[in-house]
């Protein structure tokens, strides 16, 4: 191929006819078997040579030994990236090709059988046809050059053009068109293949990364025809796990290289896959954000630092697998991790945070923990459990970033009803995964997090595959009652502490009238027109407090957690401590027994 951007003279049509695409998809095989040798090299270092070497050998040299072959490692992982790249690149410039091919070879097949004359330079000559409107002799014939932006050939008015002038003009079109359009993609994939190169010497550095991610960037944009269109996105996930067992390995292996954001968060791809994915995607964030200053991206790749120390750090007797099942830069950032493997445990509960939760390094430590402490507890129940941190939706932050409404998310609902269909379209894809014909799912709600449970639990038919729901630390789910969940309301499970103000915040009509009576009559005024509109006391922001009565739901014990205002001044800690083992024994193990299928032995306590 010539490399040469759209010039006709660089590439004609008896030159495009002739490119052998099987060569191209032959070096393009050879690159995906020296990926595919390059991903086992890494994976028998994770697996064997680094877990053998932790367990057996202790001090110094050790340590250096192990740093060392996480360096290899990472090394292997690159070398797959960009075989895979390459891989991709290859065969997507000889899908283009041959589609060109097969324009060019309809318009010489079409000229053929008309006796027209394709010439090197892509004009084609017809012979005389037809008849003059004065003598009734044929019209002369003639050559007709072909244009890459055709237009029409308006006749004279005195005679009638030769019936074969259209004919000829529309196959020279063809074939310049044809032959253009590989030109093009000839010159754009060789300045994509001499950019995919690998650094000098046995270290990958950071910087390396950061050229990776733009390398995959710029392969996606040119192999989006080839590979992209093919996503299922618009299907169920039952249909994309259908898809995705139908793919060749050699497709599977190219997508997951190319396209490993687009698959690894894709609700209905086995959680192993999506897992394999999201760790290759994982780095090239790492890279794509440790190319930037801003705040948002010094804040995201910290948190992207943390879960891949997390990924790779030896576990300790008992802990279940993680499992990397999303993770993006999007909005506030996208992580979904779960502790155990959700494909193949009988009960699966997916944990969605609430207010100010982001990718950071916060959620990565702390909201992870929650999900951890969980699948801990519940598979010392039934071993066969996992629990999900998901962070799939842009929860409300104080201060939001960059608004210009300043925190108004927190008091709508926009951003539950969006999340509320992220959440359920990802159990519905769980509950599509599962090996399990009837599996165990729970949904847990904290604080905002509730109230996207909520929504989600809203849409028709309730929130797929899920049995049970959880809500602690709730300012309101959306509804009045429980059984409104779509789970009966023997299925709704509450921890509100006594000392967590945001269970506690009052109803919309409550706010207004409070302020109003404020106005009125200052703060008695304030209370009295508040009771009033609300004489039950068990109106919530969001709708009927969770806790109360007259919802309905199963409210279980949990500790009061510390006064809003203590001797160590303000905490809020009653409204974080619910998932802590430590913290709040009583709440913990209640979510971890309705987590593993065993809610019956749950200590409950009256509703509010």
């Amino acid at each position: 191929m010539n490399g040469a951007r759209g010039a006709s003279t660089a590439l004609t049509w008896a030159t495009l006819r002739e490119v052998k695409c099987a060569e191209l998809e032959g070096a393009a095989d050879g690159w995906g078997k020296a990926g595919n040798r390059a991903d086992a090299a890494r994976d028998r270092i994770d697996k064997q040579l680094l877990n053998g070497l932790r367990t057996t050998q202790q001090g110094e040299a050790a340590e250096a030994a192990v740093v060392r072959l996480r360096q290899l490692a990472r090394n292997f992982q690159y070398v797959y990236t960009e075989c895979g790249l390459l891989r991709t690149a290859l065969n997507s410039l000889a899908h283009e090709m041959k589609a060109q091919q097969r324009a060019l070879q309809d318009a010489l097949d079409d000229a053929a059988a008309l006796k027209f004359t394709v010439h090197a330079d892509g004009s084609v000559t017809y012979p005389a046809a037809g008849e003059g409107l004065i003598d009734g002799t044929p019209l002369p014939g003639g050559t007709a050059s072909g244009v890459v932006m055709p237009g029409f050939l308006a006749p004279s008015g005195l005679v009638a053009p030769n019936p074969n002038t259209a004919k000829a003009q529309d196959i020279a079109d063809r074939v310049v068109q044809a032959v253009r359009a590989a030109a093009e993609a000839d010159w754009r994939y060789a300045g994509i293949l001499r950019k995919l190169k690998a650094e000098e010497g046995l270290r990958v550095p950071d910087a390396a990364w950061t050229d990776a991610a733009a390398d995959a960037a710029a392969v996606r944009n040119a192999a989006g025809g080839y590979l992209k269109e093919g996503i299922p996105y618009d299907a169920t996930p039952a249909e994309r796990k259908a898809w995705w067992a139908g793919l060749t390995d050699e497709r599977r292996e190219e997508y997951l290289a190319v396209y490993p954001d687009q698959i690894g968060n894709l609700d209905g791809i086995p959680a192993l896959v999506r897992d394999a994915a999201n760790r290759d995607n994982l780095r090239l964030l790492i890279g794509k954000l440790g190319g930037r200053d801003d705040e948002t991206a010094v804040t995201q790749l910290a948190a992207l630092r943390e879960i891949e120390r997390q990924l790779q750090a030896v576990p300790k007797a008992g802990d279940p697998p993680m499992y990397l099942l999303g993770i993006g830069d999007e909005g506030n950032g996208r992580a979904i991790v779960s502790y155990g493997n959700p494909d193949t445990s009988r009960n699966v509960a997916a944990y969605v945070p609430g207010l100010n939760t982001s990718l950071d390094e916060e959620f990565a430590k702390g909201d992870l923990k929650r999900a951890k402490d969980t699948a801990l507890a519940a598979r010392d129940i039934d071993p066969s459990s996992a629990s999900i941190a998901w962070l799939g939706y842009d929860a409300p932050q104080i201060p939001e970033r960059g608004s210009k409404t300043g925190n108004l998310a927190i008091l709508g609902e926009g951003r539950a009803e969006n999340g509320g269909l992220a959440y359920g379209q990802f159990m519905r894809g769980l509950e599509a995964t599962n090996v399990h014909s009837d599996p165990h799912m729970t949904a847990i709600g904290h604080s905002y997090g509730s109230r996207t449970v909520g929504s989600a639990a809203q849409q028709g038919g309730g929130i797929p595959g899920v049995d049970d729901i959880v809500l602690v630390g709730s300012p309101g789910v959306g509804v009045d009652r429980a059984e409104d969940l779509g789970v009966g309301e023997g299925h709704v499970f509450v921890g509100a502490a006594k000392h967590d103000v945001v269970t506690e915040v009052p109803s919309k009509v409550q706010y207004i009238a409070g302020m109003v009576g404020l106005g009125v009559a200052g703060p008695v005024g304030a209370q009295a027109l508040g009771d009033a509109v609300d004489p039950g006391d068990d109106d919530l922001w969001f709708g009927k407090d969770p806790a109360s009565r007259s919802f309905g739901a199963r409210r279980f014990a949990v500790d009061d957690g510390p006064r809003l205002i203590g001797t160590d001044g303000l905490s809020a800690d009653a409204h974080s401590q619910y998932f802590d083992p430590e913290r709040d024994a009583a709440s913990a193990d209640s979510i971890a027994l309705i987590t593993a299928g065993h809610s019956h032995r749950v200590k409950l306590e009256e509703p509010r």
